[in-house]
């Protein structure tokens, strides 16, 4: 099976949509190292599509942090977001890892669910099934990501002087 066309203006909306989700993740996230990990799977491919996204967080957890991530790496991760939102016929699964507060060795693990053009929050069980417990760590429930309506867009979720790129 083919994919749909998708309009010029849908295809803006996701990638809207896409920065969005990651300036959302993004603000959630306390100081540490995190890695992103977003799956697409569209009709007809053999595997799905991948990208990986390192976020760095320095600060002290308060809203002076500053939160990188390479640009190369963030426009990689928000192409194949926004494909996935676009295209409605796409599935697939994000998911966070970071570093549990003061335990180098222990990672939590959090996923949300892409399917008919939104991700979905998984709880830590459901997370765990999906992964099939490929992902070593301790699962917790993961939060929203997309803007609510009347959110202006997100843009107020983090102030975009404390993003930087490495």
């Amino acid at each position: 099976m083919q994919l749909k066309p998708v309009s010029l203006d849908v295809i803006a909306e996701a990638r809207d949509e896409a920065h969005a989700v990651v300036m959302t993740l993004m603000a959630r996230l306390a100081p540490g190292e995190h890695v992103v990990r977003l799956g697409v799977d569209m009709e007809g491919q053999e595997r799905p599509l991948s990208a990986t996204l390192p976020i760095t967080v320095e600060g002290d957890g308060s809203a002076d942090d500053l939160v990188g991530a390479e640009p190369k790496y963030l426009e990689n991760f928000v192409f194949l977001l926004t494909c996935g939102l676009a295209q409605t016929l796409c599935s697939g699964v994000m998911y966070l890892r970071s570093a549990a507060p003061g335990d180098d060795e222990v990672s939590t693990v959090q996923a949300w669910r892409l399917c008919w053009g939104a991700l979905t929050e998984c709880p830590a069980a459901e997370a765990a099934d999906l992964l099939g417990g490929g992902e070593p760590g301790a699962y917790v429930d993961a939060f929203g990501v997309h803007c609510e309506d009347g959110d202006d867009g997100c843009e107020a979720v983090y102030p975009p002087v404390a993003y930087t790129v490495l």
